[in-house]
């Protein structure tokens, strides 16, 4: 910035909002931080006391905030979002769908470690509504030099480094362990919660239903024709605990399944079951929690599931952090900690 004679300013760019206060009437800016200043202002100016002006330097080299704003927006904008024109300095970005949102973290954690620059996002790996804000940029000083946005642009790469992924719709089965449901002794309460869970993302159905018991012959053989009659995922509802008795684990092993992993840092949901069968169809093994609990692991896996979003060892062992429910009387997932750790 530069001072010059409000007077001498017609032509230039205001660096800063010129506020005017009137007593009981008004109070609010005059001219807003990047208004060109015309003839007609000066006595609007002079009104106010402003005989002196801050008004952008275009010195070589250097970058405008509202350039450099939008200079950073290309460097993370992604799929399925907007952005907003830039208003004192900052540009936002927002949701075109109902999806996941999936922030590159170590990109981002660079681009934020380079020198007055930031980009501040919503927390990944959640779902959004289509309309919710994702995220807001821009420089920290009124200018930047070209260099640093280029040396920030080289640090990050070309890959977008926010997205929001839309919700796919799966064909999928489920299996209700347990003799007493088999035999009819209790109604499964269990897979209208999975089926509630599903509508609440996207429209999957479900084409499969089998209560085999509990014999893991049993179970694993409906696993395996689930797959025969084409689902797209498999869950898996009751004998997930350690009793005698409770063989799931076992019979999704033996269907020929990688598993992930038998256990969870979450509470509720320490005992989740992950496995893949042939390489891509999700097999989960859900713990008894889910169907009683408002929130649990599987409000935390399933969205990515259904955003293609694979599950990992790595990602599941990272939501030890904030992995504890708070059992919130009203509850306001996902805008709350659990599950932001990982």
């Amino acid at each position: 910035m530069v001072t010059v004679r409000s007077e001498d300013a017609v032509g230039m760019v205001l660096a800063h909002d010129v506020t005017r206060i009137i007593r009981g009437q008004e109070k609010g800016p005059l001219f807003r931080k990047g208004h060109i200043i015309e003839e007609k202002d000066i006595p609007l100016l002079l009104d106010i006391g402003k005989e002196n002006l801050f008004v952008w330097d275009d010195k070589e080299g250097l970058v405008h905030e509202d350039d450099a704003a939008e200079f950073l927006r290309r460097l993370v904008h992604g799929a399925n979002m907007h952005s907003t024109p830039p208003k004192e300095g900052k540009i936002g970005l927002v949701s075109d769908i109902d999806g996941l949102f999936m922030a590159d973290t170590e990109r981002l954690r660079t681009l934020n470690s380079q020198n007055e620059i930031m980009c501040a996002t919503r927390s990944s790996g959640f779902p959004v509504r289509k309309g919710a804000n994702l995220a807001g940029l821009r420089i920290i000083p009124l200018a930047i030099a070209q260099e640093k946005l280029d040396r920030a642009a080289e640090a990050v790469g070309t890959d977008p480094i926010l997205n929001v992924l839309p919700f796919r719709s799966f064909r999928y089965g489920v299996v209700t362990t347990g003799s007493e449901v088999s035999k009819g002794r209790i109604k499964d309460t269990f897979t209208p919660v999975i089926e509630e869970k599903m509508r609440e993302y996207s429209p999957s159905s479900m084409i499969f239903h089998s209560t085999p018991g509990d014999e893991q012959e049993d179970i694993t053989s409906s696993i395996l024709e689930m797959r025969r009659n084409g689902a797209e995922m498999i869950i898996c509802t009751g004998g997930m605990s350690v009793d005698p008795d409770d063989r799931t684990p076992l019979a999704i092993r033996k269907s020929g399944a990688d598993i992930v992993t038998y256990g969870s840092p979450v509470l509720p949901g320490a005992m989740l079951l992950v496995a893949y069968l042939d390489g891509d169809i999700p097999i989960l093994g859900l713990p008894g929690c889910v169907m009683y609990s408002k929130r649990t692991v599987f409000d935390l896996v399933l969205p990515r599931i259904l955003a293609g979003v694979r599950i990992t060892r790595e990602y599941l062992s990272g939501l030890g952090n904030g992995g504890l429910c708070l059992d919130c009387p009203e509850c306001r997932f996902p805008d709350c900690s659990f599950g932001r750790g990982a």
